[in-house]
């Protein structure tokens, strides 16, 4: 079967540079705008953290001030991981180590790095009412356990089935939505959350979209790493 090659006219190429540098000047002269002097949305946010529910600026924008960015966002994570899992080479997918097993010394070192990254990310949880941390910070840091087990040759635990796997990637955006509309339903706003809860209802968001978010990473980088294995085990690469 002859190899199918495809190029970019260079009047594509010219126009896709210049739309790509007419967005860039209208960004450059957006904020090149902003006058010196204007003090943002800082003070406004300031002035309204204390009802907030946590401590932390950033927290308090992404979870309570400005609630429906972060809502999306999760809600894009968990379609483009429907859309990478939905297209795995193979039925299998992201059930099958992508690695060989690693040496000892490695095995042993990411066995014991991962109940430590697990840690981490509880406390960057748990520090973001407060600090600098969050949900998404411990989530990357879940993830990045996951792939450190599975680059050492380990797969998936046999207690986690297809429908936990699915369960993880969804429960956050989930939990997020279906606390959004329970403050509706209360007599609320969309996303407005009570005085008195603001602090718990946070937290519990936080702690479902750390699982989604770990389990995302994790799922879009050995479903993107099993087709590329797989294609090499098909052409003799590796037994």
């Amino acid at each position: 079967m002859g190899k199918v090659t495809a190029k970019s006219p260079i009047a594509v190429r010219v126009a896709a540079l210049a739309i790509c540098a007419g967005v860039g000047a209208l960004l450059a002269r957006a904020v090149l705008a902003i006058p010196e002097t204007e003090p943002g949305l800082a003070p406004l946010v300031d002035a309204n953290l204390a009802v907030s529910g946590v401590k932390n600026a950033v927290t308090a924008v992404l979870l309570n001030f400005r609630g429906y960015d972060t809502l999306l966002e999760i809600a894009v994570l968990v379609l483009a991981t429907i859309g990478v899992l939905s297209l795995s080479v193979t039925q299998t997918g992201t059930w099958d180590p992508i690695a060989a097993q690693a040496d000892p010394v490695l095995s042993a070192l990411a066995r014991f790095l991962a109940p430590v990254m697990i840690l981490v990310s509880g406390y960057l949880l748990w520090a973001g009412e407060h600090a600098p941390g969050g949900a998404f910070q411990a989530g990357s840091v879940l993830g990045a356990a996951g792939v450190l087990l599975a680059l050492s040759g380990y797969a998936r635990p046999i207690w986690v089935s297809r429908f936990a796997l699915r369960a993880a990637i969804s429960v956050g955006f989930v939990v997020f939505l279906a606390t959004a509309i329970g403050e509706m339903l209360a007599g609320g706003l969309l996303l407005e959350y009570p005085a008195d809860l603001a602090k718990t209802l946070m937290l519990v968001v936080e702690t479902w979209l750390t699982v989604s978010i770990g389990a995302i990473l994790i799922s879009l980088f050995i479903a993107s790493a099993s087709p590329a294995e797989e294609l090499r085990r098909r052409s003799g690469g590796g037994e």
